[in-house]
Parts: structure tokens; sequence; C-alpha cells
């Protein structure tokens, strides 16, 4: 019995872990791509600017100005913070229901759960 209580514990510990990760990666990831749009918005202005002059002989080749390629997005499978306590109450639920866990021990589960 004190064996499926640790299991139990450490899928919910693993479950919260991932979550935090997940919230991590994403947040990371928007900031790269903010980075990313004000290269690429500096880039068009340094453009729109070049292009307000007139050149200086006409022989001359205009200078060409590259561009920064917009960066794609990941695909957001990350779930969110509210779906990963979602599921860490429903797996909770069930481990009580299966009576692997006893009341006392899933109110405080859940309440850590709930409080993160």
């Amino acid at each position: 019995m004190g064996l499926l209580r640790g299991v139990a514990r450490t899928a919910v510990v693993a479950g919260t872990a991932t979550a935090v990760s997940n919230r991590v990666s994403r947040r990371q990831a928007g900031r790269w791509q903010k980075q990313a749009d004000q290269e690429q918005a500096d880039a068009y202005d340094q453009q729109q600017q070049q292009q307000q002059y007139p050149p200086q002989q006409q022989y001359q080749q205009p200078q060409q100005v590259y561009v920064a390629a917009p960066v794609p997005a990941e695909p957001d499978d990350a779930p969110d913070p509210m779906q990963a306590k979602l599921d860490a109450l429903k797996q909770l639920g069930e481990l009580k229901t299966s009576g692997v866990l006893n009341e006392q021990e899933f109110q405080q589960e859940k309440a850590k759960i709930l409080n993160s």
C-alpha cells in the first residue's frame, strides 16, 4: 500500500513539474518571437528610409536590404496551466476512488494542486 502511495505522489509531482516546464517554454518562445518581430520591424523601417532618398547616380545599383525571415511559431501543443491542474485533479480523484489515497491524503494533495 505504501508503494502505491509513493507512486501516486510521484505522478502528481511529475505532472506539476511538466506543467511548470511547459509554461516556462511558452514564455521563452514568446520572448524570442517578440525579439524577432522587433528585428523585422527595424529592418522594414530601415528599408523604408532608404527608399525615401533619391539615388545618387542612375548607373549605381541600389543596395540590397536583407530582412530576417519570420520565425515560424512553434505549435502550442503544451497544455495551459489550468488544464494541467484539472488533469492532476482528475488523476487524484481516480487514485482516491481506487483506494490508493485516503480522504486526508486526497485533501492534502488537492490543496497542493490548487495552491500551486
